[in-house]
This record gives C-alpha cells, sequence and structure tokens, in this order.
C-alpha cells in the first residue's frame, strides 16, 4: 500500500461516514485520482444523483460540508458537482521519502504474490534477422516481464521457436542446397532492383537470409525443388529424426544470430521451446484424437478435420478451425494448442504478445481450449506492426530495414551528439555512453506509444535528444548524479517542513505514484504508461532543480535527500524500459 492508497481509503471511510449522515447509507461512489489543477483526489458525484434525487452539485456542496479536514486530510471543496481532496503535504513529503530511503531501488515492487507469469514474446520465425516492423513484439514483452516482476509475481519469459512450418524447412532446404556464390549474387542484384545497400554482416541471420530468399525462388519456379521441399515437410512430421534433426540445426544457427540482436536491446528470455517437441512427443496427437471426440468435430470433403466455432461467437468463413491437413497430419494451429497446454502446467497466467494479425488465431485458440474443456485462457497482448514512412515490410521480399542496421545507427548517431556537448570526454568512454544512449533511444520510442495504435518509424522521432524520448530520461539522471557527486557527504533528512515549495511537493507526489504506475503498467498490461511516467518524473525534476536552491540552501540536506530519491526512482524507471542510468553525459 502506498501513501496515496491510504490517503484514497481514508477519503472512502470519511465519505461513507457522511453518505450515512444524509440517510444514503451503503451507496456506491468512486475515489479517483484527480484532473484538475491542485486537486489530489475526487469522488465524482454525478453517478450518485438518481439514487440520491439531487443535483449531483448539491450533493458534493452537502458532503463538503460534513467532512472535516483532519488526518491525511488537509482539505475538502466541492467544484461543480466533484467533491475534491487535497493530502497533508506533510504527511505525504516525510512517508515518501521515508520509503523510497528504506527500499532503494525497490521503491514501488510489490511482495511476493505467489502467481507464476508466462510471458510468450518475439516468437520470430528463425528464417531471418529481426526486422523493425516486429521490433515492437520483444520490446514490448521485455518491458511487460520487467514490470510483472516488479509487482511480485514469478515470470517467465518464453520463445515459441518453429521449427516445423514451410518456412524453415525451405531455409534449410536452402542452407544445404544454395551456394555463397549464388546467395551473394542474388542479394547484389536484390539490392539494386530495390535501390539499396545491403551492408555485410559477420552474423548467420544475415548470412542465411540471402539463401532463403534464393531458396524461395527456386520454389515458386522449379517444381523439383518445390517437389523436394514438399517431401521433406511429410519426413518431418512422419517423425524422421534425419530431417527433424537437420531443421533443427538451421534454426539454432539462425536463432544464435537472433539471440545476439536481441541482446543488443537487452532482451534475455528465460526459456526456448520448440514446436517440434509437440510432434515428437505425441501431444499434438493427443489433441487431434480428443478434438475428434468433440460434438463440435467435423471433416471435409478431402478428409481433413476441424472443429466448428460459431456457437463461441466466430462467424463467416472462418467458423471451421481446422486441426488436420487431409493426409492427417498436424498443424501450427494443433501444435499450438499443446504448446498451450504444456504452458498451462508450468504457469498461472499465459500471456501472447502477438501482432495485430493474430487476433482471429488468438480467439480461434481460445474456443479451442474451450473445447478441450479448460476454463482459463491465455490472455493476448496485441500490438500493430511498425512501418516505415515508405510503406510495410518483407522479409521474403527483402525489403526491411533490419533491427540490427536500426541499433547501429542509433548508437553512431548518439555518439555524434554525445561528440559534440562532451569533447573533454574521453573516446572509450563516448562509445560506452552512445551505446547505452542510442539502445535507449530505440527502446523509449517503441515502447511509448500504446502498442494497440499504429506505429510509423521516424529517425527524427527515435533519437530525438529533447523532450518525450529514453535520452532525455538519461540526461536527467546523469544531471541528478552529478549533483550529488558535487554534494559530497550529507546526511538523510526527511523533514517535511524543510522541502515546502511547489515544485518539491509536485515532485514527491509524482514519486509517490510510481507503484501505482507499476500496477497499472505490469498487472493490467498498460506498458505505455510507464514512459509517460518516467517523462513526468524527469520534467519534474526539471522543475525542481531550475527552481529551488539546491547547494547552498539552509536546508541542504532536505533538498538532497530529494534529489536522491528522485534518482533512485528515476534509475528503476530506467532499468524496468530495459535501458541503462548512466551518471555521466
Amino acid at each position: 500500500m502506498t501513501i496515496m492508497d491510504d490517503f484514497q481509503e481514508e477519503i472512502r471511510q470519511r465519505v461513507s461516514v457522511a453518505l450515512k449522515d444524509i440517510g444514503a447509507e451503503g451507496t456506491d461512489f468512486v475515489v479517483e485520482a484527480s484532473t484538475m489543477e491542485g486537486v489530489d483526489m475526487a469522488v465524482p458525484c454525478f453517478p450518485l444523483a438518481k439514487a440520491l434525487r439531487k443535483a449531483p452539485k448539491d450533493i458534493s456542496d452537502d458532503l463538503a460540508s460534513r467532512i472535516k479536514p483532519e488526518g491525511m486530510i488537509s482539505k475538502v471543496s466541492s467544484v461543480n458537482g466533484f467533491l475534491n481532496f487535497n493530502i497533508d503535504t506533510q504527511v505525504l513529503v516525510k512517508s515518501t521519502l521515508d520509503e523510497v530511503i528504506r527500499c532503494q531501488t525497490c521503491y514501488g515492487s510489490l511482495p511476493k504474490s505467489g502467481i507464476r507469469v508466462n510471458v510468450e514474446h518475439t516468437s520470430t520465425n528463425p528464417t531471418g534477422p529481426i526486422h523493425v516492423g516486429r521490433a515492437r513484439n520483444p520490446i514490448i514483452g521485455d518491458t511487460l516481464a520487467r514490470c510483472l516482476r516488479r509487482c511480485g509475481h514469478d515470470v517467465m519469459t518464453e520463445y515459441y521457436v518453429n521449427d516445423v512450418g514451410k518456412q524453415v524447412v525451405v531455409l534449410t532446404w536452402g542452407v544445404n542446397n544454395v551456394t555463397d556464390e549464388e546467395a551473394a549474387k542474388n542479394s547484389e542484384e536484390h539490392m539494386k532492383e530495390i535501390g539499396q545497400n545491403e551492408k555485410e554482416r559477420d552474423k548467420t541471420d544475415h548470412k542465411l537470409v540471402a539463401k532463403y530468399r534464393v531458396a524461395n525462388k527456386k520454389m515458386e519456379s522449379d517444381p523439383a525443388v518445390q517437389a523436394e521441399i514438399s517431401d521433406m515437410m511429410r519426413r518431418f512430421e512422419d517423425g524422421d529424426q534425419e530431417v527433424i534433426d537437420t531443421v533443427r540445426h538451421t534454426a539454432e544457427i539462425m536463432l544464435d544470430g537472433l539471440r545476439e540482436t536481441l541482446g543488443e536491446i537487452n532482451v534475455v528470455l528465460d526459456r526456448y521451446t520448440w514446436e517440434s517437441q509437440f510432434i515428437a512427443d505425441g501431444s499434438a496427437k493427443a489433441i487431434v484424437e480428443k478434438l475428434k471426440q468433440s460434438k463440435y468435430a467435423g471433416q471435409t470433403d478431402d478428409g481433413a478435420w476441424y472443429v466448428d466455432l460459431k456457437d463461441f461467437g466466430i462467424q463467416g468463413k472462418n467458423t471451421k478451425f481446422t486441426f488436420t491437413r487431409s493426409d492427417g497430419t498436424t498443424l501450427y494451429t494443433t501444435r499450438d494448442l499443446a504448446y498451450h497446454q504444456d504452458k498451462f502446467t508450468r504457469a498461472d497466467r499465459l500471456i501472447d504478445v502477438l501482432g495485430e494479425d493474430q487476433k482471429l488465431g488468438s480467439k480461434q485458440l481460445c474456443s479451442a481450449l474451450e473445447i478441450l474443456g479448460y476454463d482459463k485462457f491465455p490472455e493476448p497482448l496485441f500490438y500493430s506492426f511498425v512501418s516505415l514512412p515508405e510503406g510495410k515490410m518483407s522479409t521474403r521480399k527483402g525489403v526491411v530495414v533490419y533491427l540490427d542496421d536500426l541499433i547501429e545507427e542509433a548508437v553512431a548517431r548518439a555518439y555524434e551528439e554525445i561528440r559534440k556537448r562532451r569533447q573533454d570526454m574521453p573516446e572509450e568512454k563516448m562509445r560506452a555512453i552512445a551505446k547505452t544512449v542510442g539502445v535507449a533511444a530505440v527502446r523509449f520510442n517503441i515502447v511509448r506509444v500504446q502498442p494497440e495504435k499504429q506505429f510509423v518509424f521516424k529517425w527524427e522521432d527515435a533519437l530525438n535528444f529533447d523532450g518525450n524520448s529514453g535520452p532525455y530520461l538519461q540526461y536527467v539522471h546523469a544531471r541528478a548524479c552529478s549533483m550529488l557527486r558535487k554534494a559530497g557527504e550529507f546526511k538523510h533528512d526527511t523533514d517535511p517542513s524543510k522541502l515546502t515549495h511547489a515544485n518539491e511537493i509536485e515532485l514527491v507526489k509524482v514519486i509517490s505514484r510510481y507503484e501505482n504506475v507499476l500496477r497499472s503498467a505490469g498487472d493490467e498490461m498498460h506498458i505505455h504508461v510507464l514512459p509517460a511516467y518516467g517523462h513526468e518524473l524527469a520534467s519534474a525534476f526539471n522543475r525542481y532543480y531550475a527552481e529551488v536552491q539546491i547547494l547552498k540552501s539552509n536546508d541542504r540536506d532536505a533538498k538532497l535527500t530529494l534529489v536522491e530519491c528522485a534518482k533512485t526512482v528515476l534509475a528503476d524507471v530506467l532499468d524496468c524500459l530495459g535501458m541503462g542510468a548512466p551518471e555521466e553525459m
């Protein structure tokens, strides 16, 4: 419970007593953070009008006259149907700063809940490097997992590796049949066609994607190649260990490159689960047999099996959820059911970070799980794909901006910015800070937009070093660190009588909200509120820094204590966003 939670509860109790006094005991009402300037909490009286048969303004006026400012409540007022409350700032300052000093980097984090949460994210097909279009997935998933851990949960992040589908079989065929010379020639010709330059990278995912493109072209134009690939897929489904091992080996090589890219943006997954596992252990076939027994099951004329989902709210041509091909082999959808069945044995809550194109598939999956007897379901967190101003990207066609390119460019631009500002800094330190700042620019820019909103990636937004950006938060953190270095030793002082300036109170109020922000970002999966909060905290600190004399104040220790507390919380926000917290910029 935070100090603001305690304040909210005190308001709830006092309003309940006032309602009883006017003969309205038990009437429901809401206590919420106020958007009105100079007000901390409010009770909107509009929902009470019908039950009390009075105008909202009259209700708020009557209640305000019955509640005296005491305890944590310093002021009660009525404005246009809102019953408004202000917290006692002395209680707020003392309680908040004492708590930050006591908890340090754990401030805002909740006690252990005992709840196991599985967050599946990224799960990019291992057929090429990660491109910017899909960059939202790992950044959203990793940020969400960090928030959920701070909410007290036991969190496991997981990558579901598609080593069964047609794409990875095509890649495997390409790796084993396309020469390096063919791949290099194709890449060169392709770049000329689309007017791009493709940088040579010594990374496995970049090397193999060229062979994937050649294999795709050959499969489309050569029936013999198509037949070979189809045969590989059939043998894989039949459990041919040689084919399974060959495809797995190719996917592992590609995955090494993807892991390297993810590591560059501070994303490390706890577990990798292979789709082929559910063929090998028979669980996909078990799903098939169970669905066949369902009253919703049926067969097409060519022998494929499906379940009809029209009774589950799915309409039109999408009511038939196919779970075997006509030859009896399983589909990705079938194996996905087996995968979720496995995850439910390991976690209490499942969260799937999915592209917006998976909305129907997610709904079909949950309906099929219900047919299988489940009464709990995965929670999807959908995101819109990132596009460029020129349009959408495609790995298969090679029209992409790879995440590796984005990171490299961000770091290079960060370096130039730092070099202009800090010519006195050693080269090695400038390079290290540029890496931290560049990654922050990418992560923050992507996660600050609500996942479901369309997002066009623009360099000028991602690499904006002022305003609502990752580098801005880092700069403010470095500024706080610099002030504390200049100050030297000081004693913690949380005496509220020494922190009465409006900017000091504003900063403490922002700090006090951190736990509630983490709850919203984590438990409610509203991760965009975290970067918004970080920007609010950094801006509040800058106003404090600009308006209040700190180092030469008679109350120096108290004011430096507030600087340290703000720095502590801002550093944790940066960590929760997967960004470094440099002490110098």
